[in-house]
């Protein structure tokens, strides 16, 4: 727990805030869509290899041509592992639209406790600039009073920066901070940033930090 009175709590976007629904049905519906008939473990496979492209370069997507350009390059994976003849720039549109998330259960109302209780909340997530949108539509885009992306801080966690740049905006000291994540990534860089750390589940953080209802 922090050194000092609690003031903020940092929370990760995927695994620990929201969810990614199955893609693959709809990946499926738009390569049919393009003449394409692909196979659930085809398209999963490919899926996969797409995740392991981006993940390490999801810091590239600072705006919205940024963005396009990477979509498009992650596209061009998939189409490739899925054996699909079609240009990536066309298809990088219905790629990106197969993509949904929804909030893990118990995650608003676990907000809104710390919320409640006083304190600053913001996300700090591996992601690209188009992670405002997609808490938004998860119903999560007035839970935090800031977003930080890897994109946005032009660094991907574990490395500390996107930690100090979510404080600095919150005006928030280190040792008033906590951070909940879900793997490694979030644990070794909230460390190191000076934050303390509690991991996922975000829904048990209210009792672990002892608020009551």
């Amino acid at each position: 727990m922090p050194r000092r009175p609690l003031a903020a709590v940092t929370v990760d976007a995927f695994g620990t805030a929201v969810e990614l629904l199955d893609p693959v049905p709809r990946l499926r519906v738009a390569l049919a869509r393009h003449g394409v008939e692909a196979g659930e473990q085809t398209v999963t496979r490919a899926f996969r290899a797409e995740v392991v492209h981006y993940l390490p370069r999801s810091h590239l997507g600072r705006d919205s041509p940024s963005l396009t350009a990477l979509r498009v390059e992650c596209a061009g994976v998939f189409l490739r592992e899925a054996g699909a003849p079609l240009d990536p720039a066309a298809f990088a549109p219905h790629f990106a639209a197969s993509l949904e998330f929804r909030l893990l259960p118990g995650v608003a109302d676990a907000l809104d406790r710390l919320r409640d209780a006083g304190l600053r909340l913001a996300c700090v997530s591996n992601w690209d600039c188009s992670l405002v949108g997609y808490l938004e539509r998860a119903g999560l885009g007035d839970r935090f009073e800031t977003v930080v992306t890897s994109a946005e801080a032009g660094v991907a966690k574990p490395d500390p920066r996107p930690f100090r740049l979510a404080l600095e905006r919150l005006g928030v000291e280190r040792a008033q901070a906590v951070h909940v994540g879900d793997d490694e990534n979030d644990r070794l860089g909230a460390l190191a940033a000076g934050l303390a750390f509690e991991p996922a589940p975000l829904v048990t953080l209210p009792a672990r930090l002892g608020l009551e209802r």
